[in-house]
C-alpha cells in the first residue's frame, strides 16, 4: 500500500484545476522499459513517459495518477473506466483504431532483433524456422511474430523484463522489442553483454503503425483528446518536446520519420 502512494504521488501536480479534462486522470503506464518508464531505486517512477505525462498534465491543469498494468490489461482497464489514458509506448495500429481511439504520436521506434553475438542468426521467417522467439504478450510485435514469421516458436510473456530473462539464460534464441526498450532496457546493461541487434529494423505499417501515441477512450476524443494533441502541439512547438527527448535519447524519436 506505502509503494502504491508513493507511485501515485509521482505524477500529482498542484495547481488550478479545471472542469475539463477531469481534476484528477488516472494514466495507465506497463513499467519495465528503460528509459521509457521504470521504478527507480528509490521507488518512483521516473523516464521519458513519466516526464512527458507531468508536462501533459501541468498543461492541462490536471492532477494526473498513475497506475501500473501488465501491457495487455490496458486497454481492457481503459474500456472498464479504470484509467482515463494510456502512455505506455503504445502503436497506434489500424486495428486497435477499431477499439479505442488515438492521441497525435509523440515518438516513433522501429522494432528490433536481439539475439546473442555469435548466434549467426538468418533473420528471415524461412531462417528463424524453429527458433524460440520471445515476445511480449498483447503487443504489436507479437502480431508481427504470429503472422510473418509464424514458424518460429513464438514465446509469449506478461513483461519485457521476463523477456530479457530468458534471453539471457539461455532459453530464447531472440526476442522482438521496440529498438529503444531494447537498447536501454537490456544492451545498455551489464545483462545484455554478449547481445545485439540482428537483422533489419522493422517498420511495416500495417504491424507497427503510425507511431506511438496516447491511447484515449473514443467517447473521450472529441474533449480530452483534443486536449492532449493540444499540450502534445504547445510542447512540440516550444521546443521542450525535442528537450525531454535529449534528456533521454541520442537519437531523434519526436520528429516525425521523412
Amino acid at each position: 500500500m506505502r509503494r502504491r502512494t508513493a507511485l501515485a504521488a509521482t505524477l500529482a501536480l498542484p495547481g488550478a484545476v479545471r472542469a475539463l479534462p477531469p481534476a484528477r486522470l488516472h494514466i495507465g503506464f506497463a513499467v519495465g522499459y528503460a528509459p521509457f518508464s521504470e521504478v527507480g531505486s528509490d521507488g518512483e517512477l521516473q523516464g521519458f513517459e513519466i516526464d512527458l505525462a507531468k508536462a501533459l498534465c501541468e498543461r492541462l491543469h490536471a492532477r494526473c495518477l498513475p497506475v501500473i498494468l501488465d501491457f495487455d490489461g490496458l486497454i481492457p482497464a481503459l474500456l472498464s473506466r479504470k484509467i482515463d489514458a494510456i502512455m505506455a509506448s503504445m502503436a497506434v495500429t489500424a486495428a486497435r483504431e477499431q477499439v479505442i481511439a488515438f492521441s497525435a504520436p509523440y515518438y516513433y521506434s522501429p522494432a528490433r532483433l536481439v539475439a546473442a553475438h555469435d548466434s549467426r542468426l538468418n533473420v528471415s521467417p524461412s531462417g528463424l524456422r524453429g527458433k524460440r522467439i520471445g515476445v511480449e504478450r498483447g503487443t504489436v510485435h507479437e502480431r508481427f511474430l504470429a503472422e510473418v514469421f509464424k514458424d518460429s516458436q513464438i514465446v509469449r510473456y506478461g513483461t519485457q523484463d521476463q523477456v530479457f530473462l530468458d534471453l539471457k539464460s539461455g532459453r530464447l534464441d531472440a526476442a522482438l522489442a521496440d529498438a529503444v526498450i531494447a537498447n536501454f532496457g537490456f544492451l545498455n546493461k551489464p545483462e545484455g553483454r554478449g547481445f545485439g541487434f540482428v537483422g533489419p529494423d522493422f517498420r511495416e505499417p500495417q504491424y507497427f503503425g503510425k507511431g506511438i501515441g496516447i491511447g484515449l477512450r473514443k467517447v473521450d476524443a472529441p474533449g480530452l483528446g483534443r486536449q492532449f494533441d493540444q499540450a502534445l502541439a504547445a510542447l512540440r512547438g516550444s521546443g521542450a518536446l525535442k528537450a525531454l527527448n535529449d534528456r533521454y535519447f541520442s537519437l531523434d524519436l519526436v520528429s516525425p520519420p521523412r
